[in-house]
């Protein structure tokens, strides 16, 4: 874990040198076995949360780690989430960056439908649902209203390309075809799946010009849709997205108080150090200033976005 704790990143700004967009022949791109880490999230009554991250979606809390405590299928790593309690902190305000929804990926689409089950059976709100061609997913919101999406990919045989954006859209989720799951396949719940992972993050920014430049100029993500009004789409390896960006919440918007539940940072893993000390590099010479560094048990860095959002680079252990 990285010696950077929420208070920490809370109190750091973002550097304000945004490098510029390099060509497409000279631009570095991320290795394509690049994966999403653990999001870091701040929440304002930790045994309220643990009762929905554990009692409703079935996660396995670690031990505690000098005030974080981590998430994960099984309750060892790779862990998914890690919560830090911060007794009376504010809702994030609605006119400022920070996370849109983080997005477990299941294993397949049955355990999709398990979870449907599962939510109904406990009385959780949805808050939204939708085919995205690409995948099936569920939208719903943590106590302390941070968005999460839950969602099985289609097949990527099944992915569709045109002119280099992949096909996605935004339509009404079958629920009679996705329950349909479980009648074939009744096994009980048992929380989370194993197979589990962090598939994508879905930010918030003020400005999708810098992100790119952050996100795609220097990391080196490819993007793969800009047909949603105000939002982009990155990824590595041709993966429908890792990174979702949007302004919807204003253009050139502040990050949030220190003091407001939601988003500390989140990793992304690259799968060796070679990779990520490229990656660091970029991000230094693009004027980037590295917030922390941590290589007990793996090997870390801690960055801003543009946004403010934080990042945190790590090289596959």
């Amino acid at each position: 874990m990285l010696a950077v704790g929420p208070a920490d990143l809370s109190t750091v700004r973002p550097n304000s040198q945004a490098a510029e967009l390099m060509d497409d022949d000279s631009r570095h791109h991320l290795p394509p076995d690049t994966r999403m880490g653990h999001v870091r999230l701040r929440v304002s009554d930790l045994g309220r949360a643990l009762d929905f991250y554990e009692g409703v979606l079935g996660y396995r809390a670690g031990p505690d780690q000098e005030g974080a405590v981590p998430l994960s299928p099984t309750g060892g790593p790779p862990h998914h989430f890690v919560l830090y309690e911060h007794p009376g902190a504010i809702p994030r305000p609605p006119r400022t960056t920070g996370l849109y929804h983080a997005a477990i990926l299941l294993p397949g689409r049955r355990d999709l439908a398990a979870v449907v089950s599962r939510l109904s059976e406990r009385g959780w709100p949805l808050d939204g649902a939708s085919d995205h061609l690409v995948s099936e997913a569920l939208y719903l919101s943590d106590p302390d209203g941070t968005g999460l999406e839950i969602y099985a990919d289609r097949p990527r045989e099944t992915w569709s390309w045109r002119e280099g954006e992949i096909g996605m859209a935004t339509l009404p989720l079958d629920f009679d075809g996705l329950m349909a799951e479980l009648r074939s396949d009744p096994a009980p719940w048992d929380g989370v799946p194993e197979g589990a992972t962090i598939g994508h993050v879905h930010l918030q920014v003020g400005d999708l010009g810098r992100a790119e430049s952050f996100y795609c100029g220097l990391l080196g993500f490819e993007v793969t849709t800009r047909s949603y009004p105000g939002a982009l789409f990155v990824s590595a390896g041709g993966y429908h997205h890792h990174i979702g960006l949007n302004v919807w919440s204003g253009r050139n918007v502040p990050p949030p108080p220190p003091e407001s539940v939601g988003l500390v940072s989140y990793a992304i893993v690259l799968p060796d150090s070679a990779s990520w000390e490229s990656a660091i590099e970029r991000l230094r010479d693009g004027g980037y200033e590295e917030i922390g560094q941590e290589r007990n048990g793996g090997t870390g860095a801690l960055f801003r976005d543009p946004a403010g959002n934080g990042v945190e680079l790590w090289a596959q252990a």
